[in-house]
């Protein structure tokens, strides 16, 4: 097997194919501009966690792009399923695409493109390795100002990751697992595929605004709700990160994942907060959960 493919299977033009037979257009507007959104769901043991908020958010994006997605609910929920059968995995990260596609002769209007969708399914990833959960994330608070929401639309999940590359890279040359970000104002953002969260005697509070509406955010509201603990979307400065008693980040990669150290300085007592610990734990108890997840077996014998 070539090393530079994991184990997985794409959808593109139509077709199931092998990871390394999955080609884009070197002309596709999504590689040359960016003109793309897409979205990933996470299988975990053979169930889809949250299918339809996903596919949900898909549609929406694909809608505020102006190229809605030619694909219904149904349709797409087989291309996805049919990517992680082939596969044959378990606990997968299955991404869907879809990009601005080529426009004839290379023109540079864009309504002349004909979008292209595409999926793929490979293993399991985390931004936070389960063997590392005790340990939590040590990451960089840098002063690189997220790209402005008046510019690119946050709500719509894009490839525009200069600034989180550029964080990361950042955050690896000093030593630290991931960044997080700040918008103008220097008030917390997001990293690079999560949302963040800080716990104080007043609640639990995520960044309002320039961000992601992430599906794994949300679903802390959610389990918030169940739990009856208070929890509200605010601004969130730099003092208030480091004074929190608990972080912790979300992410369809690695779900409720702690923050344990921000810049060199621990984080409450530098170990998993109680309340951190009790949400993930809750969080991967949904996963078995019909009203959560859905299973791939389900999808393909259209039940």
């Amino acid at each position: 097997m070539n090393e530079i493919f994991p184990q997985g299977f794409a959808w593109i033009e139509g077709d199931f194919v092998k990871l390394s037979d999955a080609k884009i257009s070197i002309l596709d507007w999504g590689f040359l501009r960016s003109d793309a959104t897409y979205d990933v769901v996470h299988v975990w043991k053979g169930r889809f966690f949250q299918l339809d908020k996903h596919i949900d958010r898909f549609f929406e994006s694909t809608k505020k792009m102006r190229m809605p997605c030619k694909f219904d609910r149904h349709e797409l929920k087989k291309i996805l399923a049919g990517c992680v059968r082939k596969a044959e995995l378990d606990n997968a990260y299955v991404e869907m695409i879809q990009t601005r596609g080529i426009s004839p002769n290379f023109v540079r209007d864009p309504r002349q493109a004909t979008p292209r969708v595409m999926a793929f399914a490979v293993p399991f990833g985390w931004i936070l390795k389960e063997e590392d959960f005790e340990k939590g994330l040590d990451v960089l608070l840098t002063d690189i100002k997220r790209i402005p929401p008046s510019s690119v639309d946050p709500t719509i999940k894009n490839y525009h990751w200069m600034d989180l590359v550029t964080g990361m890279l950042d955050a690896y040359e000093k030593g630290n697992d991931t960044a997080v970000l700040v918008d103008e104002n220097n008030n917390i953002t997001e990293g690079p595929g999560f949302n963040l969260f800080c716990i104080n005697a007043s609640g639990i509070f995520t960044p309002d605004h320039g961000v992601l509406e992430g599906i794994t955010r949300q679903s802390i509201f959610d389990l918030a709700k169940e739990l009856h603990l208070p929890i509200m979307k605010k601004s969130i400065s730099a003092e208030e990160l480091y004074s929190a008693e608990e972080l912790f980040a979300t992410s369809t990669a690695g779900g409720i994942m702690p923050i344990t150290r921000v810049s060199g300085q621990e984080i409450g007592n530098g170990k998993v907060g109680s309340l951190t610990r009790q949400l993930h734990k809750l969080y991967w108890e949904k996963h078995s959960d019909d009203s959560w997840s859905t299973s791939i077996t389900d999808i393909l014998l259209n039940k």
